[in-house]
């Protein structure tokens, strides 16, 4: 009984992460280009109390062998990459890629991160970056009398500049993808690091080698579904109670049982 006591409570602490990760999937249901993670579960180490082929009697076998488990535990969120809808914003510095990749993005120490979202601004010195100021890899710079700038899916960046007719190319957007790229560090902020899990980035162009194609004018939305979140949220909760209904019978047979002398 004191066993049943620490896998109910190993089970409700399982349960609460469960439902943590979920909250944390509801809060991103409206962040762009947020992929929904889900917490993997095992059960832990099991007592053998008595062994496939050992019996009380030495006439016959046991064909089974008798494990009591010691309950569950959470090892690990897995990250799903399933494409989001596009949404239509106008805006000529929205990009959407439609498929497979990432942007890369180079931080203030100069790494490379990843990222789906798209939503870029031009820096006071011209540069495409990021809305929260850093820049794309390769670096991509904006004529300060552009009055237009066209991106083609494959990425090719053009503006029109004042008093020409002709579209000027500016630069090359290029993306990057992953063998796994379930296996990507989330940093916070819509940005992933590469690991030993999810493999080196193939560098590639947009809508080429099995990479996505960039659409101007959209952005990627979460792809949360909320009703599902919502379902796995009851399904946490009538497993919590469970759990915890455990534990009250537990020691309430734990009563009993010291009751038994008296």
């Amino acid at each position: 009984m004191l066993r049943s006591l620490r896998t109910a409570a190993l089970g409700m602490k399982a349960q609460q992460t469960g439902v943590d990760n979920i909250a944390h999937n509801l809060a991103n249901a409206n962040t762009t280009a947020y992929k929904r993670s889900n917490v993997v579960f095992q059960d832990l180490l099991y007592h053998t109390v008595q062994a496939q082929g050992q019996s009380e009697n030495q006439t016959a076998a046991r064909p089974a062998t008798l494990q009591i488990g010691h309950g569950a535990a959470p090892v690990a969120t897995m990250r799903n990459f399933t494409q989001g809808g596009l949404e239509q914003t106008g805006n000529k510095l929205d990009l959407a890629i439609n498929g497979d990749g990432f942007f890369q993005v180079r931080m203030p120490d100069g790494s490379i991160a990843y990222a789906r979202d798209g939503a870029l601004t031009i820096s006071a010195t011209g540069t495409l970056i990021t809305q929260t100021g850093l820049p794309l890899e390769p670096d991509l710079s904006i004529p300060p009398d552009a009055t237009d700038i066209h991106i083609s899916q494959d990425g090719q960046v053009a503006v029109r500049v004042e008093n020409e007719s002709d579209l000027l190319d500016v630069g090359q957007l290029e993306l990057a993808r992953f063998t796994n790229p379930a296996g990507l560090h989330a940093m916070g902020g819509n940005l992933y690091r590469h690991t030993d899990a999810s493999g080196e980035p193939t560098i590639g162009t947009p809508g080429q080698d099995g990479l996505g194609a960039l659409r101007q004018g959209y952005l990627e939305v979460s792809n949360v579904d909320v009703v599902q979140e919502m379902v796995n949220l009851i399904s946490a909760q009538r497993a919590y109670e469970i759990n915890s209904k455990m534990v009250t019978t537990s020691e309430e047979m734990l009563q009993i049982a010291n009751n038994l002398k008296r």
